[in-house]
């Protein structure tokens, strides 16, 4: 063998690479073909069925929030809020979409979707009617929420409860609530009659009609909440709902219901919420409604019953809301009441109740929030046992016939914030307004019609330096009371409603009712003030600017704010304080003077009324700066001048009096002077045309000759200003 020789490499030889065969060509791509065909499949684990039936649905609806980007993946099983079973086909059990920002309507598609357990649309902005059959074809169906959408129309008729036959569904939970359904909900309009294990059913705040349904009671043993409220349902509550022994809601309250309250009712034993409450129900309330007692809410209100409150009330010691107002209930208050030791809330308002609150045991009630009595006939002293319910925010004992003097013991209940007990006979407003000012949390604080004749203290230091430091609303008018406008109101840097109508005050309007930062209502109306209005009085704050407020910031009252500020037959309800219209009421004085040009700079207010003074001058044409105000009264006063024709441009003015002055010219034309009628604008002598149907005299007839010469005057000081700078800023060239 021959040695190999060192240092030398065997040079590497290769074959030349033999190009694929179309056979090897096609081999491969059948290989590709069939790996991406097995990842697809892999993929695609939910049912097809379901799946065509999910896109169906995405392809009707669209969203403001995001798109549901449901093409994204194959596999809907993965998709934003599909739930699917963990069967071989993964079937989809839940669709869950709440909240969304959906709009469109529902595709009957999702009909298809047979295993469907859960279905939640609910908050979105859905529309149209139901799909037929909707509720028999879901048949594994076992909770459906759709409330807060727009859906209208009729419930479908189910024909499949039509057959007789014994079909069963184990729906437990149906939400139909906050759309816009209508027509009568009927035994075979719905998928009830089956629905073995139904408990929760609610429809309110519909326009559904006819009668309460209640055949579910018969087929439904499982039952415990109903909700019809909120519609226009009508007639007799059905007998057929002391059936639903497990009811432990029962809700049709702002409906149309009329006679008694069935006394099968009463025996509904599991019954914790009875709300019936601004229906036309009449008769009394049965004594043996004190059998129910699991009951924690009892509202009946805003109905015509009668009779007495039951004996026997005190057995119902779980009761926390007793809501009785606004009702023809007569005789006294049972002393058993003391008995409901867990009560939060009662309220009493509007009845023909009577006799002394001083035989109440009120100290029992320790849990007790909210009490209002106002508006009967309770007699006697102004019961101080009241005030050991330390747990009290708001007090109302307006409207009765109390006497006495306001008692020390207020200022145990430390966290008090809203107190009225107008229209009633108390004594003694100085020692009241020293007492209540200690009320650390007093946000509203109402005594009208009270202290007839007594002179309020009115020196700036009768308030202390940290008196009613929270105080929002302040009331003390109807009282005659007698002095000057109290210079302690200086003081109340919180308020924002101030109503001191109808007293006797005396002297100029004080400007520094202007520097109050958040007044923005202020009655004035009916007292004995003189000299001239105070331009401070249009530059407050509150009316010059919409202000923004805190989230912090307490809107909703503990109990409701009655006004009348207009005359009308009824008092206005508000339930909010910033519902209150900005507001000036300084009618029926005895004021002088023009009124002031900064009038103009009260953009917010919505409210000026000025009449029954001894006002003078021309009507300002800044009041068309008063871009938000909806009624200007300058009635019965000694205006002359025109008309301005600015205010036409007023377009939220619907009321609008300068009758009774010495007012000259033509009326206004457009806008909403057009809308005005006669009376507003007689007794003045030199008015004319507009609804007076008087001509006027040719200088006038074009009825804007004011605005003409306002537009050739100003185009004439242009000129002039234009010419004046050509001469004296010439230009330099340089």
């Amino acid at each position: 063998m021959r040695p190999k020789a060192k240092g030398l490499v065997r040079p590497l030889i290769t074959k030349p690479v033999q190009p694929l065969s179309s056979h090897m060509h096609l081999f491969l791509l059948c290989l590709l073909f069939l790996s991406a065909l097995f990842l697809t499949l892999s993929e695609a684990v939910c049912n097809l069925q379901d799946r065509e039936s999910l896109m169906s649905f995405s392809g009707n609806v669209s969203s403001s929030v995001s798109p549901l980007n449901w093409n994204l993946s194959i596999d809907c099983c993965s998709w934003e809020g599909i739930t699917c079973d963990d069967s071989s086909d993964s079937h989809v059990t839940m669709i869950s979409l709440p909240f969304r920002g959906l709009s469109g309507t529902l595709a009957s598609s999702v009909q298809n979707i047979h295993r469907l357990s859960h279905l939640d649309l609910s908050h979105n902005r859905l529309s149209g009617p139901l799909p037929p059959g909707f509720f028999s074809t879901l048949d594994q169906l076992m909770v459906l929420n759709l409330s807060y959408n727009s859906f209208n129309g009729e419930l479908p008729l189910e024909q499949a409860f039509g057959d007789g036959s014994n079909r069963f569904f184990p729906v437990h939970t149906i939400d139909l609530s906050s759309n816009l359904l209508q027509g009568e909900i009927l035994s075979n309009s719905i998928a009830i009659q089956g629905a073995i294990n139904l408990i929760s059913f609610n429809v309110s705040n519909n326009s559904f009609t006819g009668p309460i349904p209640s055949f579910m009671c018969r087929s439904s043993p499982q039952l415990s909440k109903l909700d019809f409220s909120y519609n226009d349902f009508s007639g007799h509550i059905s007998q057929e709902l002391g059936r639903c022994l497990r009811l432990s809601v029962l809700q049709a309250g702002f409906n149309n219901l009329s006679g008694n309250i069935p006394s099968e009712i009463y025996n509904l034993s599991e019954l914790e919420k009875l709300f019936l409450p601004a229906n036309q129900l009449t008769g009394k309330i049965d004594n043996n409604i004190t059998q129910l007692r699991k009951l924690t809410s009892l509202e009946l209100y805003s109905n015509h019953l009668e009779g007495e409150i039951p004996m026997d009330i005190g057995n119902l010691s779980s009761l926390r809301s007793l809501q009785l107002h606004i009702n023809k209930i007569n005789g006294t208050v049972p002393h058993s009441l003391a008995n409901c030791t867990n009560l939060v809330k009662l309220n009493l308002r509007v009845n023909r109740l009577g006799g002394s609150l001083t035989e109440l045991d009120f100290s029992q009630l320790q849990s007790l929030r909210v009490l209002d009595l106002g508006n009967n006939s309770f007699t006697g002293e102004l019961p101080d046992k009241i005030f050991s319910c330390k747990s009290l925010i708001a007090i109302r004992f307006a409207g009765n016939k109390l006497t006495g003097q306001m008692s020390p013991q207020v200022l145990e209940l430390e966290s008090l914030s809203y107190m009225s007990f107008s229209d009633n006979k108390l004594t003694n407003i100085t020692g009241a307004l020293s007492i209540l000012q200690g009320c650390r949390e007093l946000s509203t604080l109402i005594m009208a019609k009270n202290f007839y004749d007594e002179t309020v203290p009115s020196k700036e230091d009768f308030l202390a330096p940290d008196g009613f430091p929270k105080l929002r609303i302040f009331g003390v008018g109807a009282c005659r009371l007698k002095g000057e406008i109290p210079a302690w109101l200086i003081n109340l840097k919180k308020v924002e409603a101030m109503d001191l109508s109808m007293n006797r005050f005396v002297g100029s309007i004080p400007g520094w009712l202007g520097t109050l930062p958040d007044l923005f209502y202020l009655d004035l109306s009916d007292n004995l003030l003189t000299g001239e209005l105070p331009k401070e009085i249009f530059q407050l704050r509150a009316l010059m600017s919409q202000k923004t407020y805190d989230a912090t910031e307490e809107n909703y009252l503990e109990l409701p704010v009655f006004l009348n500020p207009t005359n009308v037959t009824t008092n206005q309800q508000y339930n909010q304080l910033y519902s209150l219209p900005p507001t000036i009421y300084i009618r029926r004085n005895y004021l002088t003077g023009s009124i002031p040009v900064e009038v103009g700079q009260l953009k917010v207010l919505h409210i000026l009324d000025l009449h029954s003074n001894n006002l003078s001058g021309s009507i300002p044409y800044e009041l068309s700066n008063l871009t938000n105000i909806e009624r200007l009264d300058l009635s019965n006063n000694y205006l002359s001048g025109r008309i301005p024709w600015s205010l036409t441009s007023l377009s939220f003015m619907s009321y609008f009096n300068v009758a009774n002055n010495s007012l000259e010219g033509p009326i206004p034309r457009g806008g909403q002077f057009d809308t005005f009628p006669k009376a507003y604008f007689e007794g003045n002598p030199l008015l004319c045309g507009g609804v007076l149907l008087t001509s006027c005299t040719p200088a006038t007839t074009t009825g804007n000759d004011e605005l003409k010469r306002t537009f050739l005057v100003g185009i004439a000081i242009g000129y002039f200003i234009s010419f004046i700078s050509i001469l004296v800023v010439r230009p330099r060239w340089v």
